[in-house]
């Protein structure tokens, strides 16, 4: 547990390369004195980066930290998920976070499941209590959803099939986040919903992030950005300033742990919690 008194758990995507992955060797190193829960690791789109995400997941398990694997389900049949289910088991894996996930360009529809939920029901079917099952949610509606509504009942199917927690979708506003939570509690979803915190050191790689995800950046934070141009120091001096006060809203209002999106770098997650821990609460 960090010293902010509070559960933090850590983001890491799979290196492409093996210096990559010395690399991020070097990254968990620094971040493991914020003493995480858990650290996750991300997973391609149709499971491009299987071998990746699994080889840093036993990484990190090795390392003494508990590790979490995403798991998505789009073009996976039932017998490659009890496959890959069987290979984490062996591993001492205990945490999934269980996707849909995104299908890679030029591939059809396919495979037999078609919604995260179905792969939760299945996870609980095939392997009982075995694993923690993280979810995902979308405080700002996720970008395929057909309304708010429909959004809200997509995430208590999730829970309802069998999910323990649920991590959010990165954002900048905190009322999002709150009013998400009540909305899901009057649906009877009463998982933890972990906010899902993205450092802001790059604002062409945030823009280009949250376009494509759906993520809302507050226009006086995307203009803000603008007028820094290229001046990296402002950018990540503001970024500090904007996500400590977002991180100190969510624990002021009583948010179970944070989840830091750390973008296979120290340098900013180190930097936030600093801060937050400076502060008293």
């Amino acid at each position: 547990m960090s010293g902010l008194n509070l559960p933090i758990s850590l983001e890491f995507f799979p290196p492409k390369t093996p210096e990559g992955a010395e690399k991020l060797r070097g990254v968990r190193e620094k971040l493991y004195s914020l003493k995480p829960e858990f650290c996750s690791v991300t997973y391609g789109a149709g499971g491009s980066t299987q071998e990746g995400t699994f080889a840093t997941v036993g990484a990190i398990q090795a390392e003494g930290v508990a590790a979490a694997s995403h798991f998505s389900c789009i073009g996976a049949t039932k017998a490659s998920v009890r496959a890959e289910l069987a290979t984490l088991k062996a591993m001492g894996i205990k945490r999934l976070v269980a996707l849909r996930g995104d299908l890679p360009s030029g591939y059809g529809a396919g495979g037999e499941f078609h919604y995260a939920s179905d792969l939760v029901s299945f996870i609980r079917a095939e392997t009982g209590d075995d694993f923690h099952i993280e979810v995902a949610a979308y405080p700002e509606i996720h970008p395929q959803a057909k309304s708010p509504e429909s959004d809200l009942q997509a995430f208590a199917t999730k829970v309802k099939a069998g999910a323990d927690s649920a991590i959010t979708q990165y954002f900048y506003n905190s009322d999002a986040y709150f009013r998400f939570v009540d909305d899901a509690y009057k649906l009877g979803v009463d998982v933890p919903v972990v906010p899902g915190i993205m450092p802001i050191t790059s604002s062409s790689q945030l823009l280009r992030f949250s376009d494509a995800c759906g993520a809302e950046i507050p226009r006086w934070i995307r203009l803000r950005l603008q007028a820094y141009g290229d001046d990296v120091e402002s950018i990540k001096a503001f970024g500090l300033d904007v996500v400590s006060d977002l991180c100190e809203q969510l624990i002021n209002g009583g948010v179970p742990a944070i989840h830091f999106y750390t973008m296979n770098q120290s340098a900013p997650t180190l930097a936030i919690v600093q801060r937050l821990n400076s502060l008293t609460y």
